[in-house]
């Protein structure tokens, strides 16, 4: 059995790995390849060398693409963290302490049921929706409520406004898998730990920073380095929802973005491979980074 274990676990992963090395690291090889040369996507392929990222550190639009991935790279986990963490909270401890057991509050499986709601829906689905919501005439949620004789309010077409509306779009459509995580965070924790603190007179707050945020901390670090990911890929969200794809004036153009318009739309594939390289190595440096600092020792339960 020993002689045939290595040719058994050897055949079983030669397939996988080779289709991954085939269809994923090859991809970022050519791409890293691509990235110095000029090639537009068709035709033959010259190498310029350097060229592209020189361009793109004299490329106004992306800096402002940068600072808006930022934008959402600190905003995004942030928010949805902190929601996700009370509303978890909420569902498995904030009943209180009653029938010898703590209890979330009444309702709370159901609760669970509509946070998770959003995540079942595609993200282009979800863009469409709240492009009506937003939609600047009466037809728009939000501006068929307000009172007759007021100006309508143009979320989309503001620049002070449209990131900060696709910020809530990405919230809103994020936070309730990351109830449900937390949720199964808590789950794991020993009920005996919340009952002896009620005991000693800690109050919600107190269970909640003092206990829960201290036991969860490696559930927390795994979910900021998933969302700040998720802040670098929101391609579907500014694609459908921005004015003119990025508008206004650049407002919400984003990394993503850029890469998808000079590949497909001004065919410059070369350069898209040099905003595909920036963007790989952007968030190769936020997961490392997140990782180092959030890092500590783990809680023993």
């Amino acid at each position: 059995m020993r002689h045939g274990k290595y040719p058994f676990i050897i055949g079983f992963l030669a397939v996988p790995v080779t289709l991954y090395v085939t269809f994923v690291v090859a991809a970022y090889v050519q791409t890293f390849q691509l990235a110095f040369t000029d090639w537009s996507g068709l035709g033959p392929i010259s190498y310029v060398g350097f060229d592209n990222f020189v361009e793109l550190w004299n490329d106004e639009l992306f800096w402002r693409s940068v600072q808006h991935n930022l934008f959402l790279l600190l905003a995004l986990p942030i928010i949805t963290i902190a929601i996700a963490l009370v509303f978890a909270f909420l569902l498995n401890v904030g009943g209180g302490h009653r029938g010898g057991t703590t209890k979330g509050v009444w309702g709370s499986k159901v609760y669970r049921i509509i946070f998770f709601f959003p995540q079942l829906l595609a993200l282009a689905i979800v863009a469409v929706i709240f492009g009506r919501v937003y939609s600047p005439d009466d037809s728009g949620l939000i501006n068929g409520l307000l009172p007759a004789g007021w100006d309508p309010i143009l979320f989309l077409a503001d620049k002070q406004l449209a990131m900060l509306c696709i910020l809530a779009v990405l919230v809103w459509q994020s936070v309730g898998f990351y109830v449900v995580l937390f949720s199964a965070g808590m789950g794991s924790v020993p009920t005996e730990i919340y009952e002896a603190a009620a005991l000693d007179g800690a109050n919600r707050v107190t269970l909640f920073f003092r206990i829960t945020i201290p036991l969860l901390w490696s559930t927390i670090q795994v979910a900021w380095v998933y969302l700040g990911i998720a802040a670098f890929d929101v391609f579907a969200l500014v694609n459908i929802m921005s004015v003119e794809r990025g508008g206004p004036d650049g407002a919400t153009s984003v990394l993503s973005l850029m890469i998808y318009r000079n590949a497909f739309e001004f065919s410059q594939a070369g350069y898209a491979s040099a905003l595909g390289v920036s963007l790989f190595i952007l968030t190769l440096a936020f997961a490392a980074l997140t990782l180092r600092v959030t890092r500590r020792d783990a809680v023993e339960l």
